[in-house]
């Protein structure tokens, strides 16, 4: 397959599923190296940006997507006649960064950070699709564990958790720190263990 013919089937693949594929997907499909995909996609980046489409492909962890891009938002929302979101409130952004940061964890453990019941709050990120349920402990009462998305990283530019700010060291952290107690011990040393929900 030439160089040009990949560009466009790859680019026609990312159209079509309309959700993260990995390159390795897409290398099964075409019979072709991983390497040649993530060549091809980067080619199509760049073709895009260069023609000045209203479509991009951003990366997301191991993963590409095919999104419209930011500067067409209104527009788009118009078309669909999407109701703007509520803003997240200050209690949601405090969960979220106990998740982003100390994932997979557990109801719990998030309460125990913030010292307040947080099922409205978890069941809102929940819905919005910045977090979900990503498998339970093997420990009794067998509780749930979460962990961000996709939907997560796309919101707040990041192409992996990797990008995320250093979390501040426990010094600088004061009340945040002392939170981390036995319990996410427990959680880090059973995350090869927790069973994953499809």
């Amino acid at each position: 397959m030439k160089e040009q013919e990949m560009i466009a089937t790859v680019e026609a693949m990312l159209f079509a599923c309309g959700e993260p594929v990995t390159a390795e997907r897409m290398a099964q499909a075409l019979e072709v190296s991983t390497d040649r995909v993530d060549r091809a996609v980067k080619a199509l980046q760049a073709e895009l940006a260069g023609r000045g489409s209203g479509l991009r492909v951003i990366a997301l962890e191991d993963a590409y997507q095919m999104v419209s891009d930011t500067a067409y938002a209104p527009a788009v929302r118009k078309l669909f006649e999407l109701k703007r979101h509520t803003p997240l409130s200050q209690a949601a952004f405090e969960v979220l960064s106990v998740v982003a940061y100390h994932q997979p964890v557990t109801k719990a453990y998030i309460e125990q950070v913030r010292g307040v019941d947080c099922s409205g709050v978890i069941a809102s990120l929940v819905n919005k699709g910045l977090i979900a349920e990503c498998g339970r402990l093997d420990l009794p009462g067998r509780p749930l564990i979460y962990g961000t998305t996709d939907v997560f990283l796309r919101c707040f530019s990041l192409s992996s958790l990797a990008d995320l700010p250093p979390i501040p060291q426990p010094e600088e952290a004061g009340g945040f720190a002392a939170g981390q107690d036995a319990q996410q011990d427990v959680v880090e040393t059973k995350m090869e263990d927790f069973i994953r929900e499809e």
